[in-house]
C-alpha cells in the first residue's frame, strides 16, 4: 500500500512550529540566492544573526524541510544551496513497467527521462532532486537522480514468490517496477498469494528494495480479490475512525421540526427521484411545470452541508476521501451510509432536507432567472431511467398534474435544453461502459452495456442547468468556492488533430484556437462515414482532464463560461464546498478568511482524489474483464480496431467490450510502418492498412490477470502463448 501524505488545507508541516523567532523561509532563500556559493548552517547562522542553541536547532530543521520540500538542495559536503542555481530539478517519479522512468517538475516543464540504472534509486510516486545530464535527438531531457527528497512507499500489495530459495513480492502496481526482496516470508504465506509487504530497505543504485510481509490477503483468484488489492494499490480510504462513527451516532435518523426554521416546504411538490436501478443513495430530486409559456423546474439537492460541517472529524474524513469511489458490484462512499443512504439520501415518502436552484426558462430554453434556498421536500416517487424513458414513450395522454404528466414537461423543456446544447457546440461523446453480471460465487457471467436514453439525458441537462446557476451564483458574490474546469487542447495537440483530419478530407476551424462548437461541426460532418469511430476517438483522446480550481477558466467540453458542481454533495467533495458557499450567501453571512485560503489546496486534493478513484476503477475493471477472458483462450471473436501504435493494434470486442493488443509480430508477414497521423500500421510489401474503426476477427491467444493484458492473434495466426496467472 502506498501510503502518501494527505494533500489537504489541513495539513501542515510539523517542522515549521516553532516556538522561538528564526528566519522565514522567504528569509533563507533570499540569503542563500544572494551567497556566491552554497553555505554550511555556521555560515547561514551567522549571516543572519541566529545565535541561540535553541534557534540554531529550529533553522537546522527549518534548512531540512525546504530541503524535503525541494526548495533548496543539501549538498553531501553539508552544505545548502538553491537547487535552481545548482541546476537541480524536484519532482515526481512516474515509474515504467518496462523499468525506466521519468521526473516530473513540480514546476513547469518538461519529463525528465531517467535510465533504468537511474530509476533503480527510486519507486514510483518518490520525489528526487535531478541534474539534466543532456538530450536526445527529440531535444528530450534525460538525467541523473542527485537525491531522493521523499519517499512515499512504505507499503506494497503484490503477490509472493519463491524461486530458488529467494522469496520477493511482484508490486501488483505495474508503475512500482523492481520486486521487494523477503528475507524472512514465514511458513504462512504461499507462493502465488497476494500480499501486503512493508518496505525496511528502500532501493539504492546497486540493491533491492527489501520488506516483510504484515498481511496476506489470499489466492488470486479470490472472489472481490481484485477490489481487495486495488483498496491497497491506489491507498483508497476504507475505515471509518472512532471520530466519525461517534459523530456520526449523533446524527438523526428523521427530520424534526426543528430542522425547519427557515426553510421552504416543498413536501406538497412532485419531486421525483430517477436513477438507474441498482442506486442506493439519491441526492438529487426533479419538479418542472409550466406557467404560460415558462417553465419552472425545480432541483432538489441532498442538504449534506446541514449534517456535515467544517471542523468535525466527518468533514475530515469527507476531505480525505474526496469523492465516492465506484467499482462493479461496490461502493467505498464519501460519506458514511447512516447519512449517505439515510437521512441525506432523498428517499421516497419521508421528509428531507434540501438545498433547492429553481430556475426559470423561457419557450426558447434560455434561462431568466434562478434562486437558491434551503427547503425541506418529500419525494413521491422513486424512478429508474428505463421507467421513465418506457413512460415517455407511450402515446396515451397521462393525467394532468399526475407523475406522468410532469416528466412530460420536464421532457419537453429537455428538448429546448438539448438545442440550445447544440447550439452553443457542447461536445457529445456518447461512450458506451460494460456493465459486469455476476453469479452468486461473484464470478462474471457475462459483460453487458446500458444504453443511455432521453431519461437519462434529461436528468444530465437538468443538473446541468443548476450546476451552471451555481457558478453564476459564486462569481455575481465572489464566493470562495471551487469550478469544474475543463481547458481547450493544447495548440500542439490541436495542430496535430488538425492534421489528422486534413488527411481524410475534414476540417477543422477556428484557427489556432477553436471552440467546441468548431468540435461539434467536425463531428456532424463524420457522422455519415465508415471512420466515424476513428474521428470521434481521436478527437476525445486529444481533450484535456477536467479539474477542480477556485479559478474559474470555463468549462471547454460543454461550452460554457463557468460550471460548477453543486447536485452530488453526498459523492463529491466539491459540491459540498459549493453548498457551504451558497448558504453563506443565503444567509447573508460572509465567508471566514482562512475557508478562502484552504480552497486552492482542497482543489488539488479533490482532483487528486477524483483520478485516484478513476485509476482504481480502471484497474479493478481491467482485472474482470482478464478473469472473464480467461477460460476463453483459443476462441474466435469479432471486433473493432480502437488503437494503433507502433508495436500493434488494440482490438475491442464486439458486444462484450473487452480489449486487447494484437502484436506487429502476430500480423501477416511483412515489415510494417506506423503513421502517426492516420493512426495507421501500413504493409510494405502487401500493403495493406490497418487503421482506428476496422473490422477485424481475432483469437484469444493469452490472458494475463498480473499484468491486466489480453493478446490477441489474427483468424489463422497461430497462437504463440496460453494464459498466465
Amino acid at each position: 500500500m502506498n501510503q502518501r501524505k494527505k494533500n489537504t488545507a489541513t495539513v501542515k508541516h510539523v517542522e515549521d512550529d516553532f516556538d522561538v523567532q528564526i528566519p522565514s523561509r522567504e528569509e533563507l532563500t533570499r540569503f542563500l540566492e544572494n551567497a556566491s556559493s552554497p553555505a554550511n548552517i555556521r555560515e547561514i547562522a551567522s549571516g543572519l544573526e541566529v545565535l541561540e542553541k535553541p534557534a540554531l536547532i529550529a533553522l537546522r530543521r527549518r534548512l531540512r524541510a525546504m530541503t524535503r520540500d525541494g526548495q533548496i538542495s543539501h549538498t553531501r559536503g553539508n552544505r545548502f544551496g538553491i537547487a535552481k542555481r545548482m541546476e537541480l530539478i524536484s519532482g515526481r517519479v512516474i515509474g515504467h513497467p518496462d523499468g525506466f522512468a521519468f521526473v516530473r517538475p513540480d514546476e513547469a516543464g518538461a519529463d525528465i527521462f531517467l535510465s533504468h540504472q537511474e530509476a533503480r534509486v527510486a519507486l514510483h510516486g518518490d520525489r528526487v532532486l535531478v541534474r539534466i545530464g543532456g538530450f536526445d535527438k527529440r531535444e528530450r531531457p534525460y538525467g541523473t537522480v542527485v537525491e531522493v527528497l521523499e519517499r512515499v512507499n512504505i507499503e506494497i500489495v503484490g503477490r509472493y514468490f519463491r524461486e530458488r530459495g529467494v522469496g520477493f513480492v511482484t508490486p501488483d502496481n505495474g508503475r512500482i517496477n523492481q520486486d521487494i526482496l523477503i528475507p524472512k516470508a514465514g511458513k504462512k504465506v504461499k507462493t502465488g498469494q497476494f500480499v501486503v509487504a512493508r518496505i525496511t530497505q528502500q532501493p539504492g543504485i546497486r540493491r533491492q528494495p527489501i520488506g516483510e510481509i504484515v498481511e496476506i490477503l489470499g489466492e488470486h483468484m479470490a472472489p472481490g480479490m481484485e477490489i481487495d488489492v486495488a483498496i491497497r494499490t491506489y491507498d483508497l480510504p476504507v475505515v471509518w475512525s472512532e471520530d466519525v462513527l461517534r459523530e456520526t451516532e449523533d446524527i438523526p435518523l428523521t427530520v424534526d421540526g426543528t430542522n425547519l426554521e427557515g426553510r421552504r416546504d416543498l413536501r406538497d411538490k412532485p419531486l421525483v427521484t430517477i436513477d438507474g436501478s441498482d442506486a442506493r443513495d439519491f441526492d438529487d430530486a426533479v419538479f418542472c411545470k409550466k406557467i404560460g409559456t415558462d417553465f419552472i423546474l425545480y432541483v432538489a439537492i441532498a442538504d449534506v452541508a446541514h449534517y456535515v460541517r467544517e471542523g468535525t472529524a466527518l468533514n475530515e474524513e469527507a476531505i480525505n476521501r474526496g469523492t465516492s469511489v465506484y467499482f462493479p458490484n461496490n461502493v467505498i462512499a464519501m460519506l458514511p451510509e447512516a447519512l449517505s443512504n439515510g437521512i441525506c439520501s432523498l428517499n421516497p415518502n419521508v421528509d428531507r432536507l434540501a438545498m433547492v436552484c429553481e430556475l426559470r426558462f423561457g419557450e426558447n430554453g434560455v434561462m431568466s432567472k434562478y434562486q437558491f434556498y434551503n427547503a425541506v421536500i418529500k419525494s413521491h416517487a422513486r424512478l429508474t431511467y428505463d421507467e421513465v424513458a418506457a413512460s415517455l414513450a407511450l402515446p396515451t395522454k397521462p393525467k394532468k398534474d399526475s407523475i406522468e404528466f410532469h416528466l412530460r414537461t420536464l421532457h419537453e423543456l429537455y428538448e429546448l435544453l438539448k438545442q440550445r446544447r447544440l447550439e452553443r457546440g457542447a461536445l457529445d461523446f456518447d461512450s458506451q461502459e460494460p456493465y459486469f453480471v455476476f453469479n452468486e460465487q461473484r464470478k462474471i457471467e457475462r459483460i453487458e452495456t446500458r444504453e443511455r436514453n432521453d431519461a437519462h439525458r434529461m436528468i444530465e441537462e437538468s443538473m446541468v442547468a443548476a450546476n451552471v446557476a451555481a457558478a453564476t451564483e459564486l462569481i455575481k458574490y465572489r464566493l470562495a468556492a471551487l469550478f469544474r474546469n475543463h481547458e481547450r487542447p493544447d495548440p500542439e495537440r490541436i495542430e496535430s488533430l488538425r492534421e489528422f483530419l486534413n488527411g481524410l478530407g475534414l476540417q477543422l476551424s477556428g484557427g489556432a484556437t477553436p471552440s467546441a462548437l468548431d468540435f461539434t461541426q467536425t463531428l456532424a460532418a463524420a457522422a455519415g462515414r465508415q471512420d466515424r469511430h476513428l474521428i470521434e476517438t481521436i478527437l476525445l483522446r486529444g481533450q484535456k482532464l477536467a479539474e477542480y480550481s477556485p479559478e474559474n477558466r470555463g468549462h471547454f467540453g460543454l461550452a460554457l463560461e463557468s460550471y460548477a458542481h453543486f447536485t452530488s454533495p453526498i459523492r463529491r467533495y466539491p459540491d459540498l464546498l459549493v453548498h457551504r458557499a451558497l448558504k453563506l450567501r443565503i444567509g447573508r453571512r460572509k465567508q471566514a478568511k482562512e475557508v478562502n485560503e484552504q480552497i486552492a489546496a482542497l482543489g488539488q486534493q479533490c482532483s487528486m482524489t477524483e483520478r485516484r478513484a478513476e485509476e482504481a476503477t480502471r484497474d479493478v475493471v481491467a482485472w474482470l474483464k482478464c478473469e472473464y477472458m480467461e477460460d476463453k483462450v483459443g476462441q474466435t471473436f469479432s471486433g473493432v480496431i480502437s488503437g494503433v501504435t507502433s508495436f500493434g493494434l488494440f482490438v475491442q470486442l464486439d458486444d462484450i467490450f473487452v480489449e486487447g493488443l494484437i502484436h506487429v509480430t502476430s500480423l501477416p508477414q511483412d515489415y510494417y510502418e506506423f503513421n502517426s497521423v492516420t493512426h495507421s500500421l501500413l504493409g510494405r510489401a502487401s500493403g495493406r492498412r490497418f487503421g482506428i474503426g476496422d473490422s477485424l476477427q481475432v483469437v484469444v491467444a493469452r490472458v494475463s490477470l498480473d499484468d491486466r493484458k489480453i493478446d490477441f492473434s489474427m483468424v489463422n495466426t497461430p497462437i504463440r502463448g496460453r494464459k498466465t496467472v
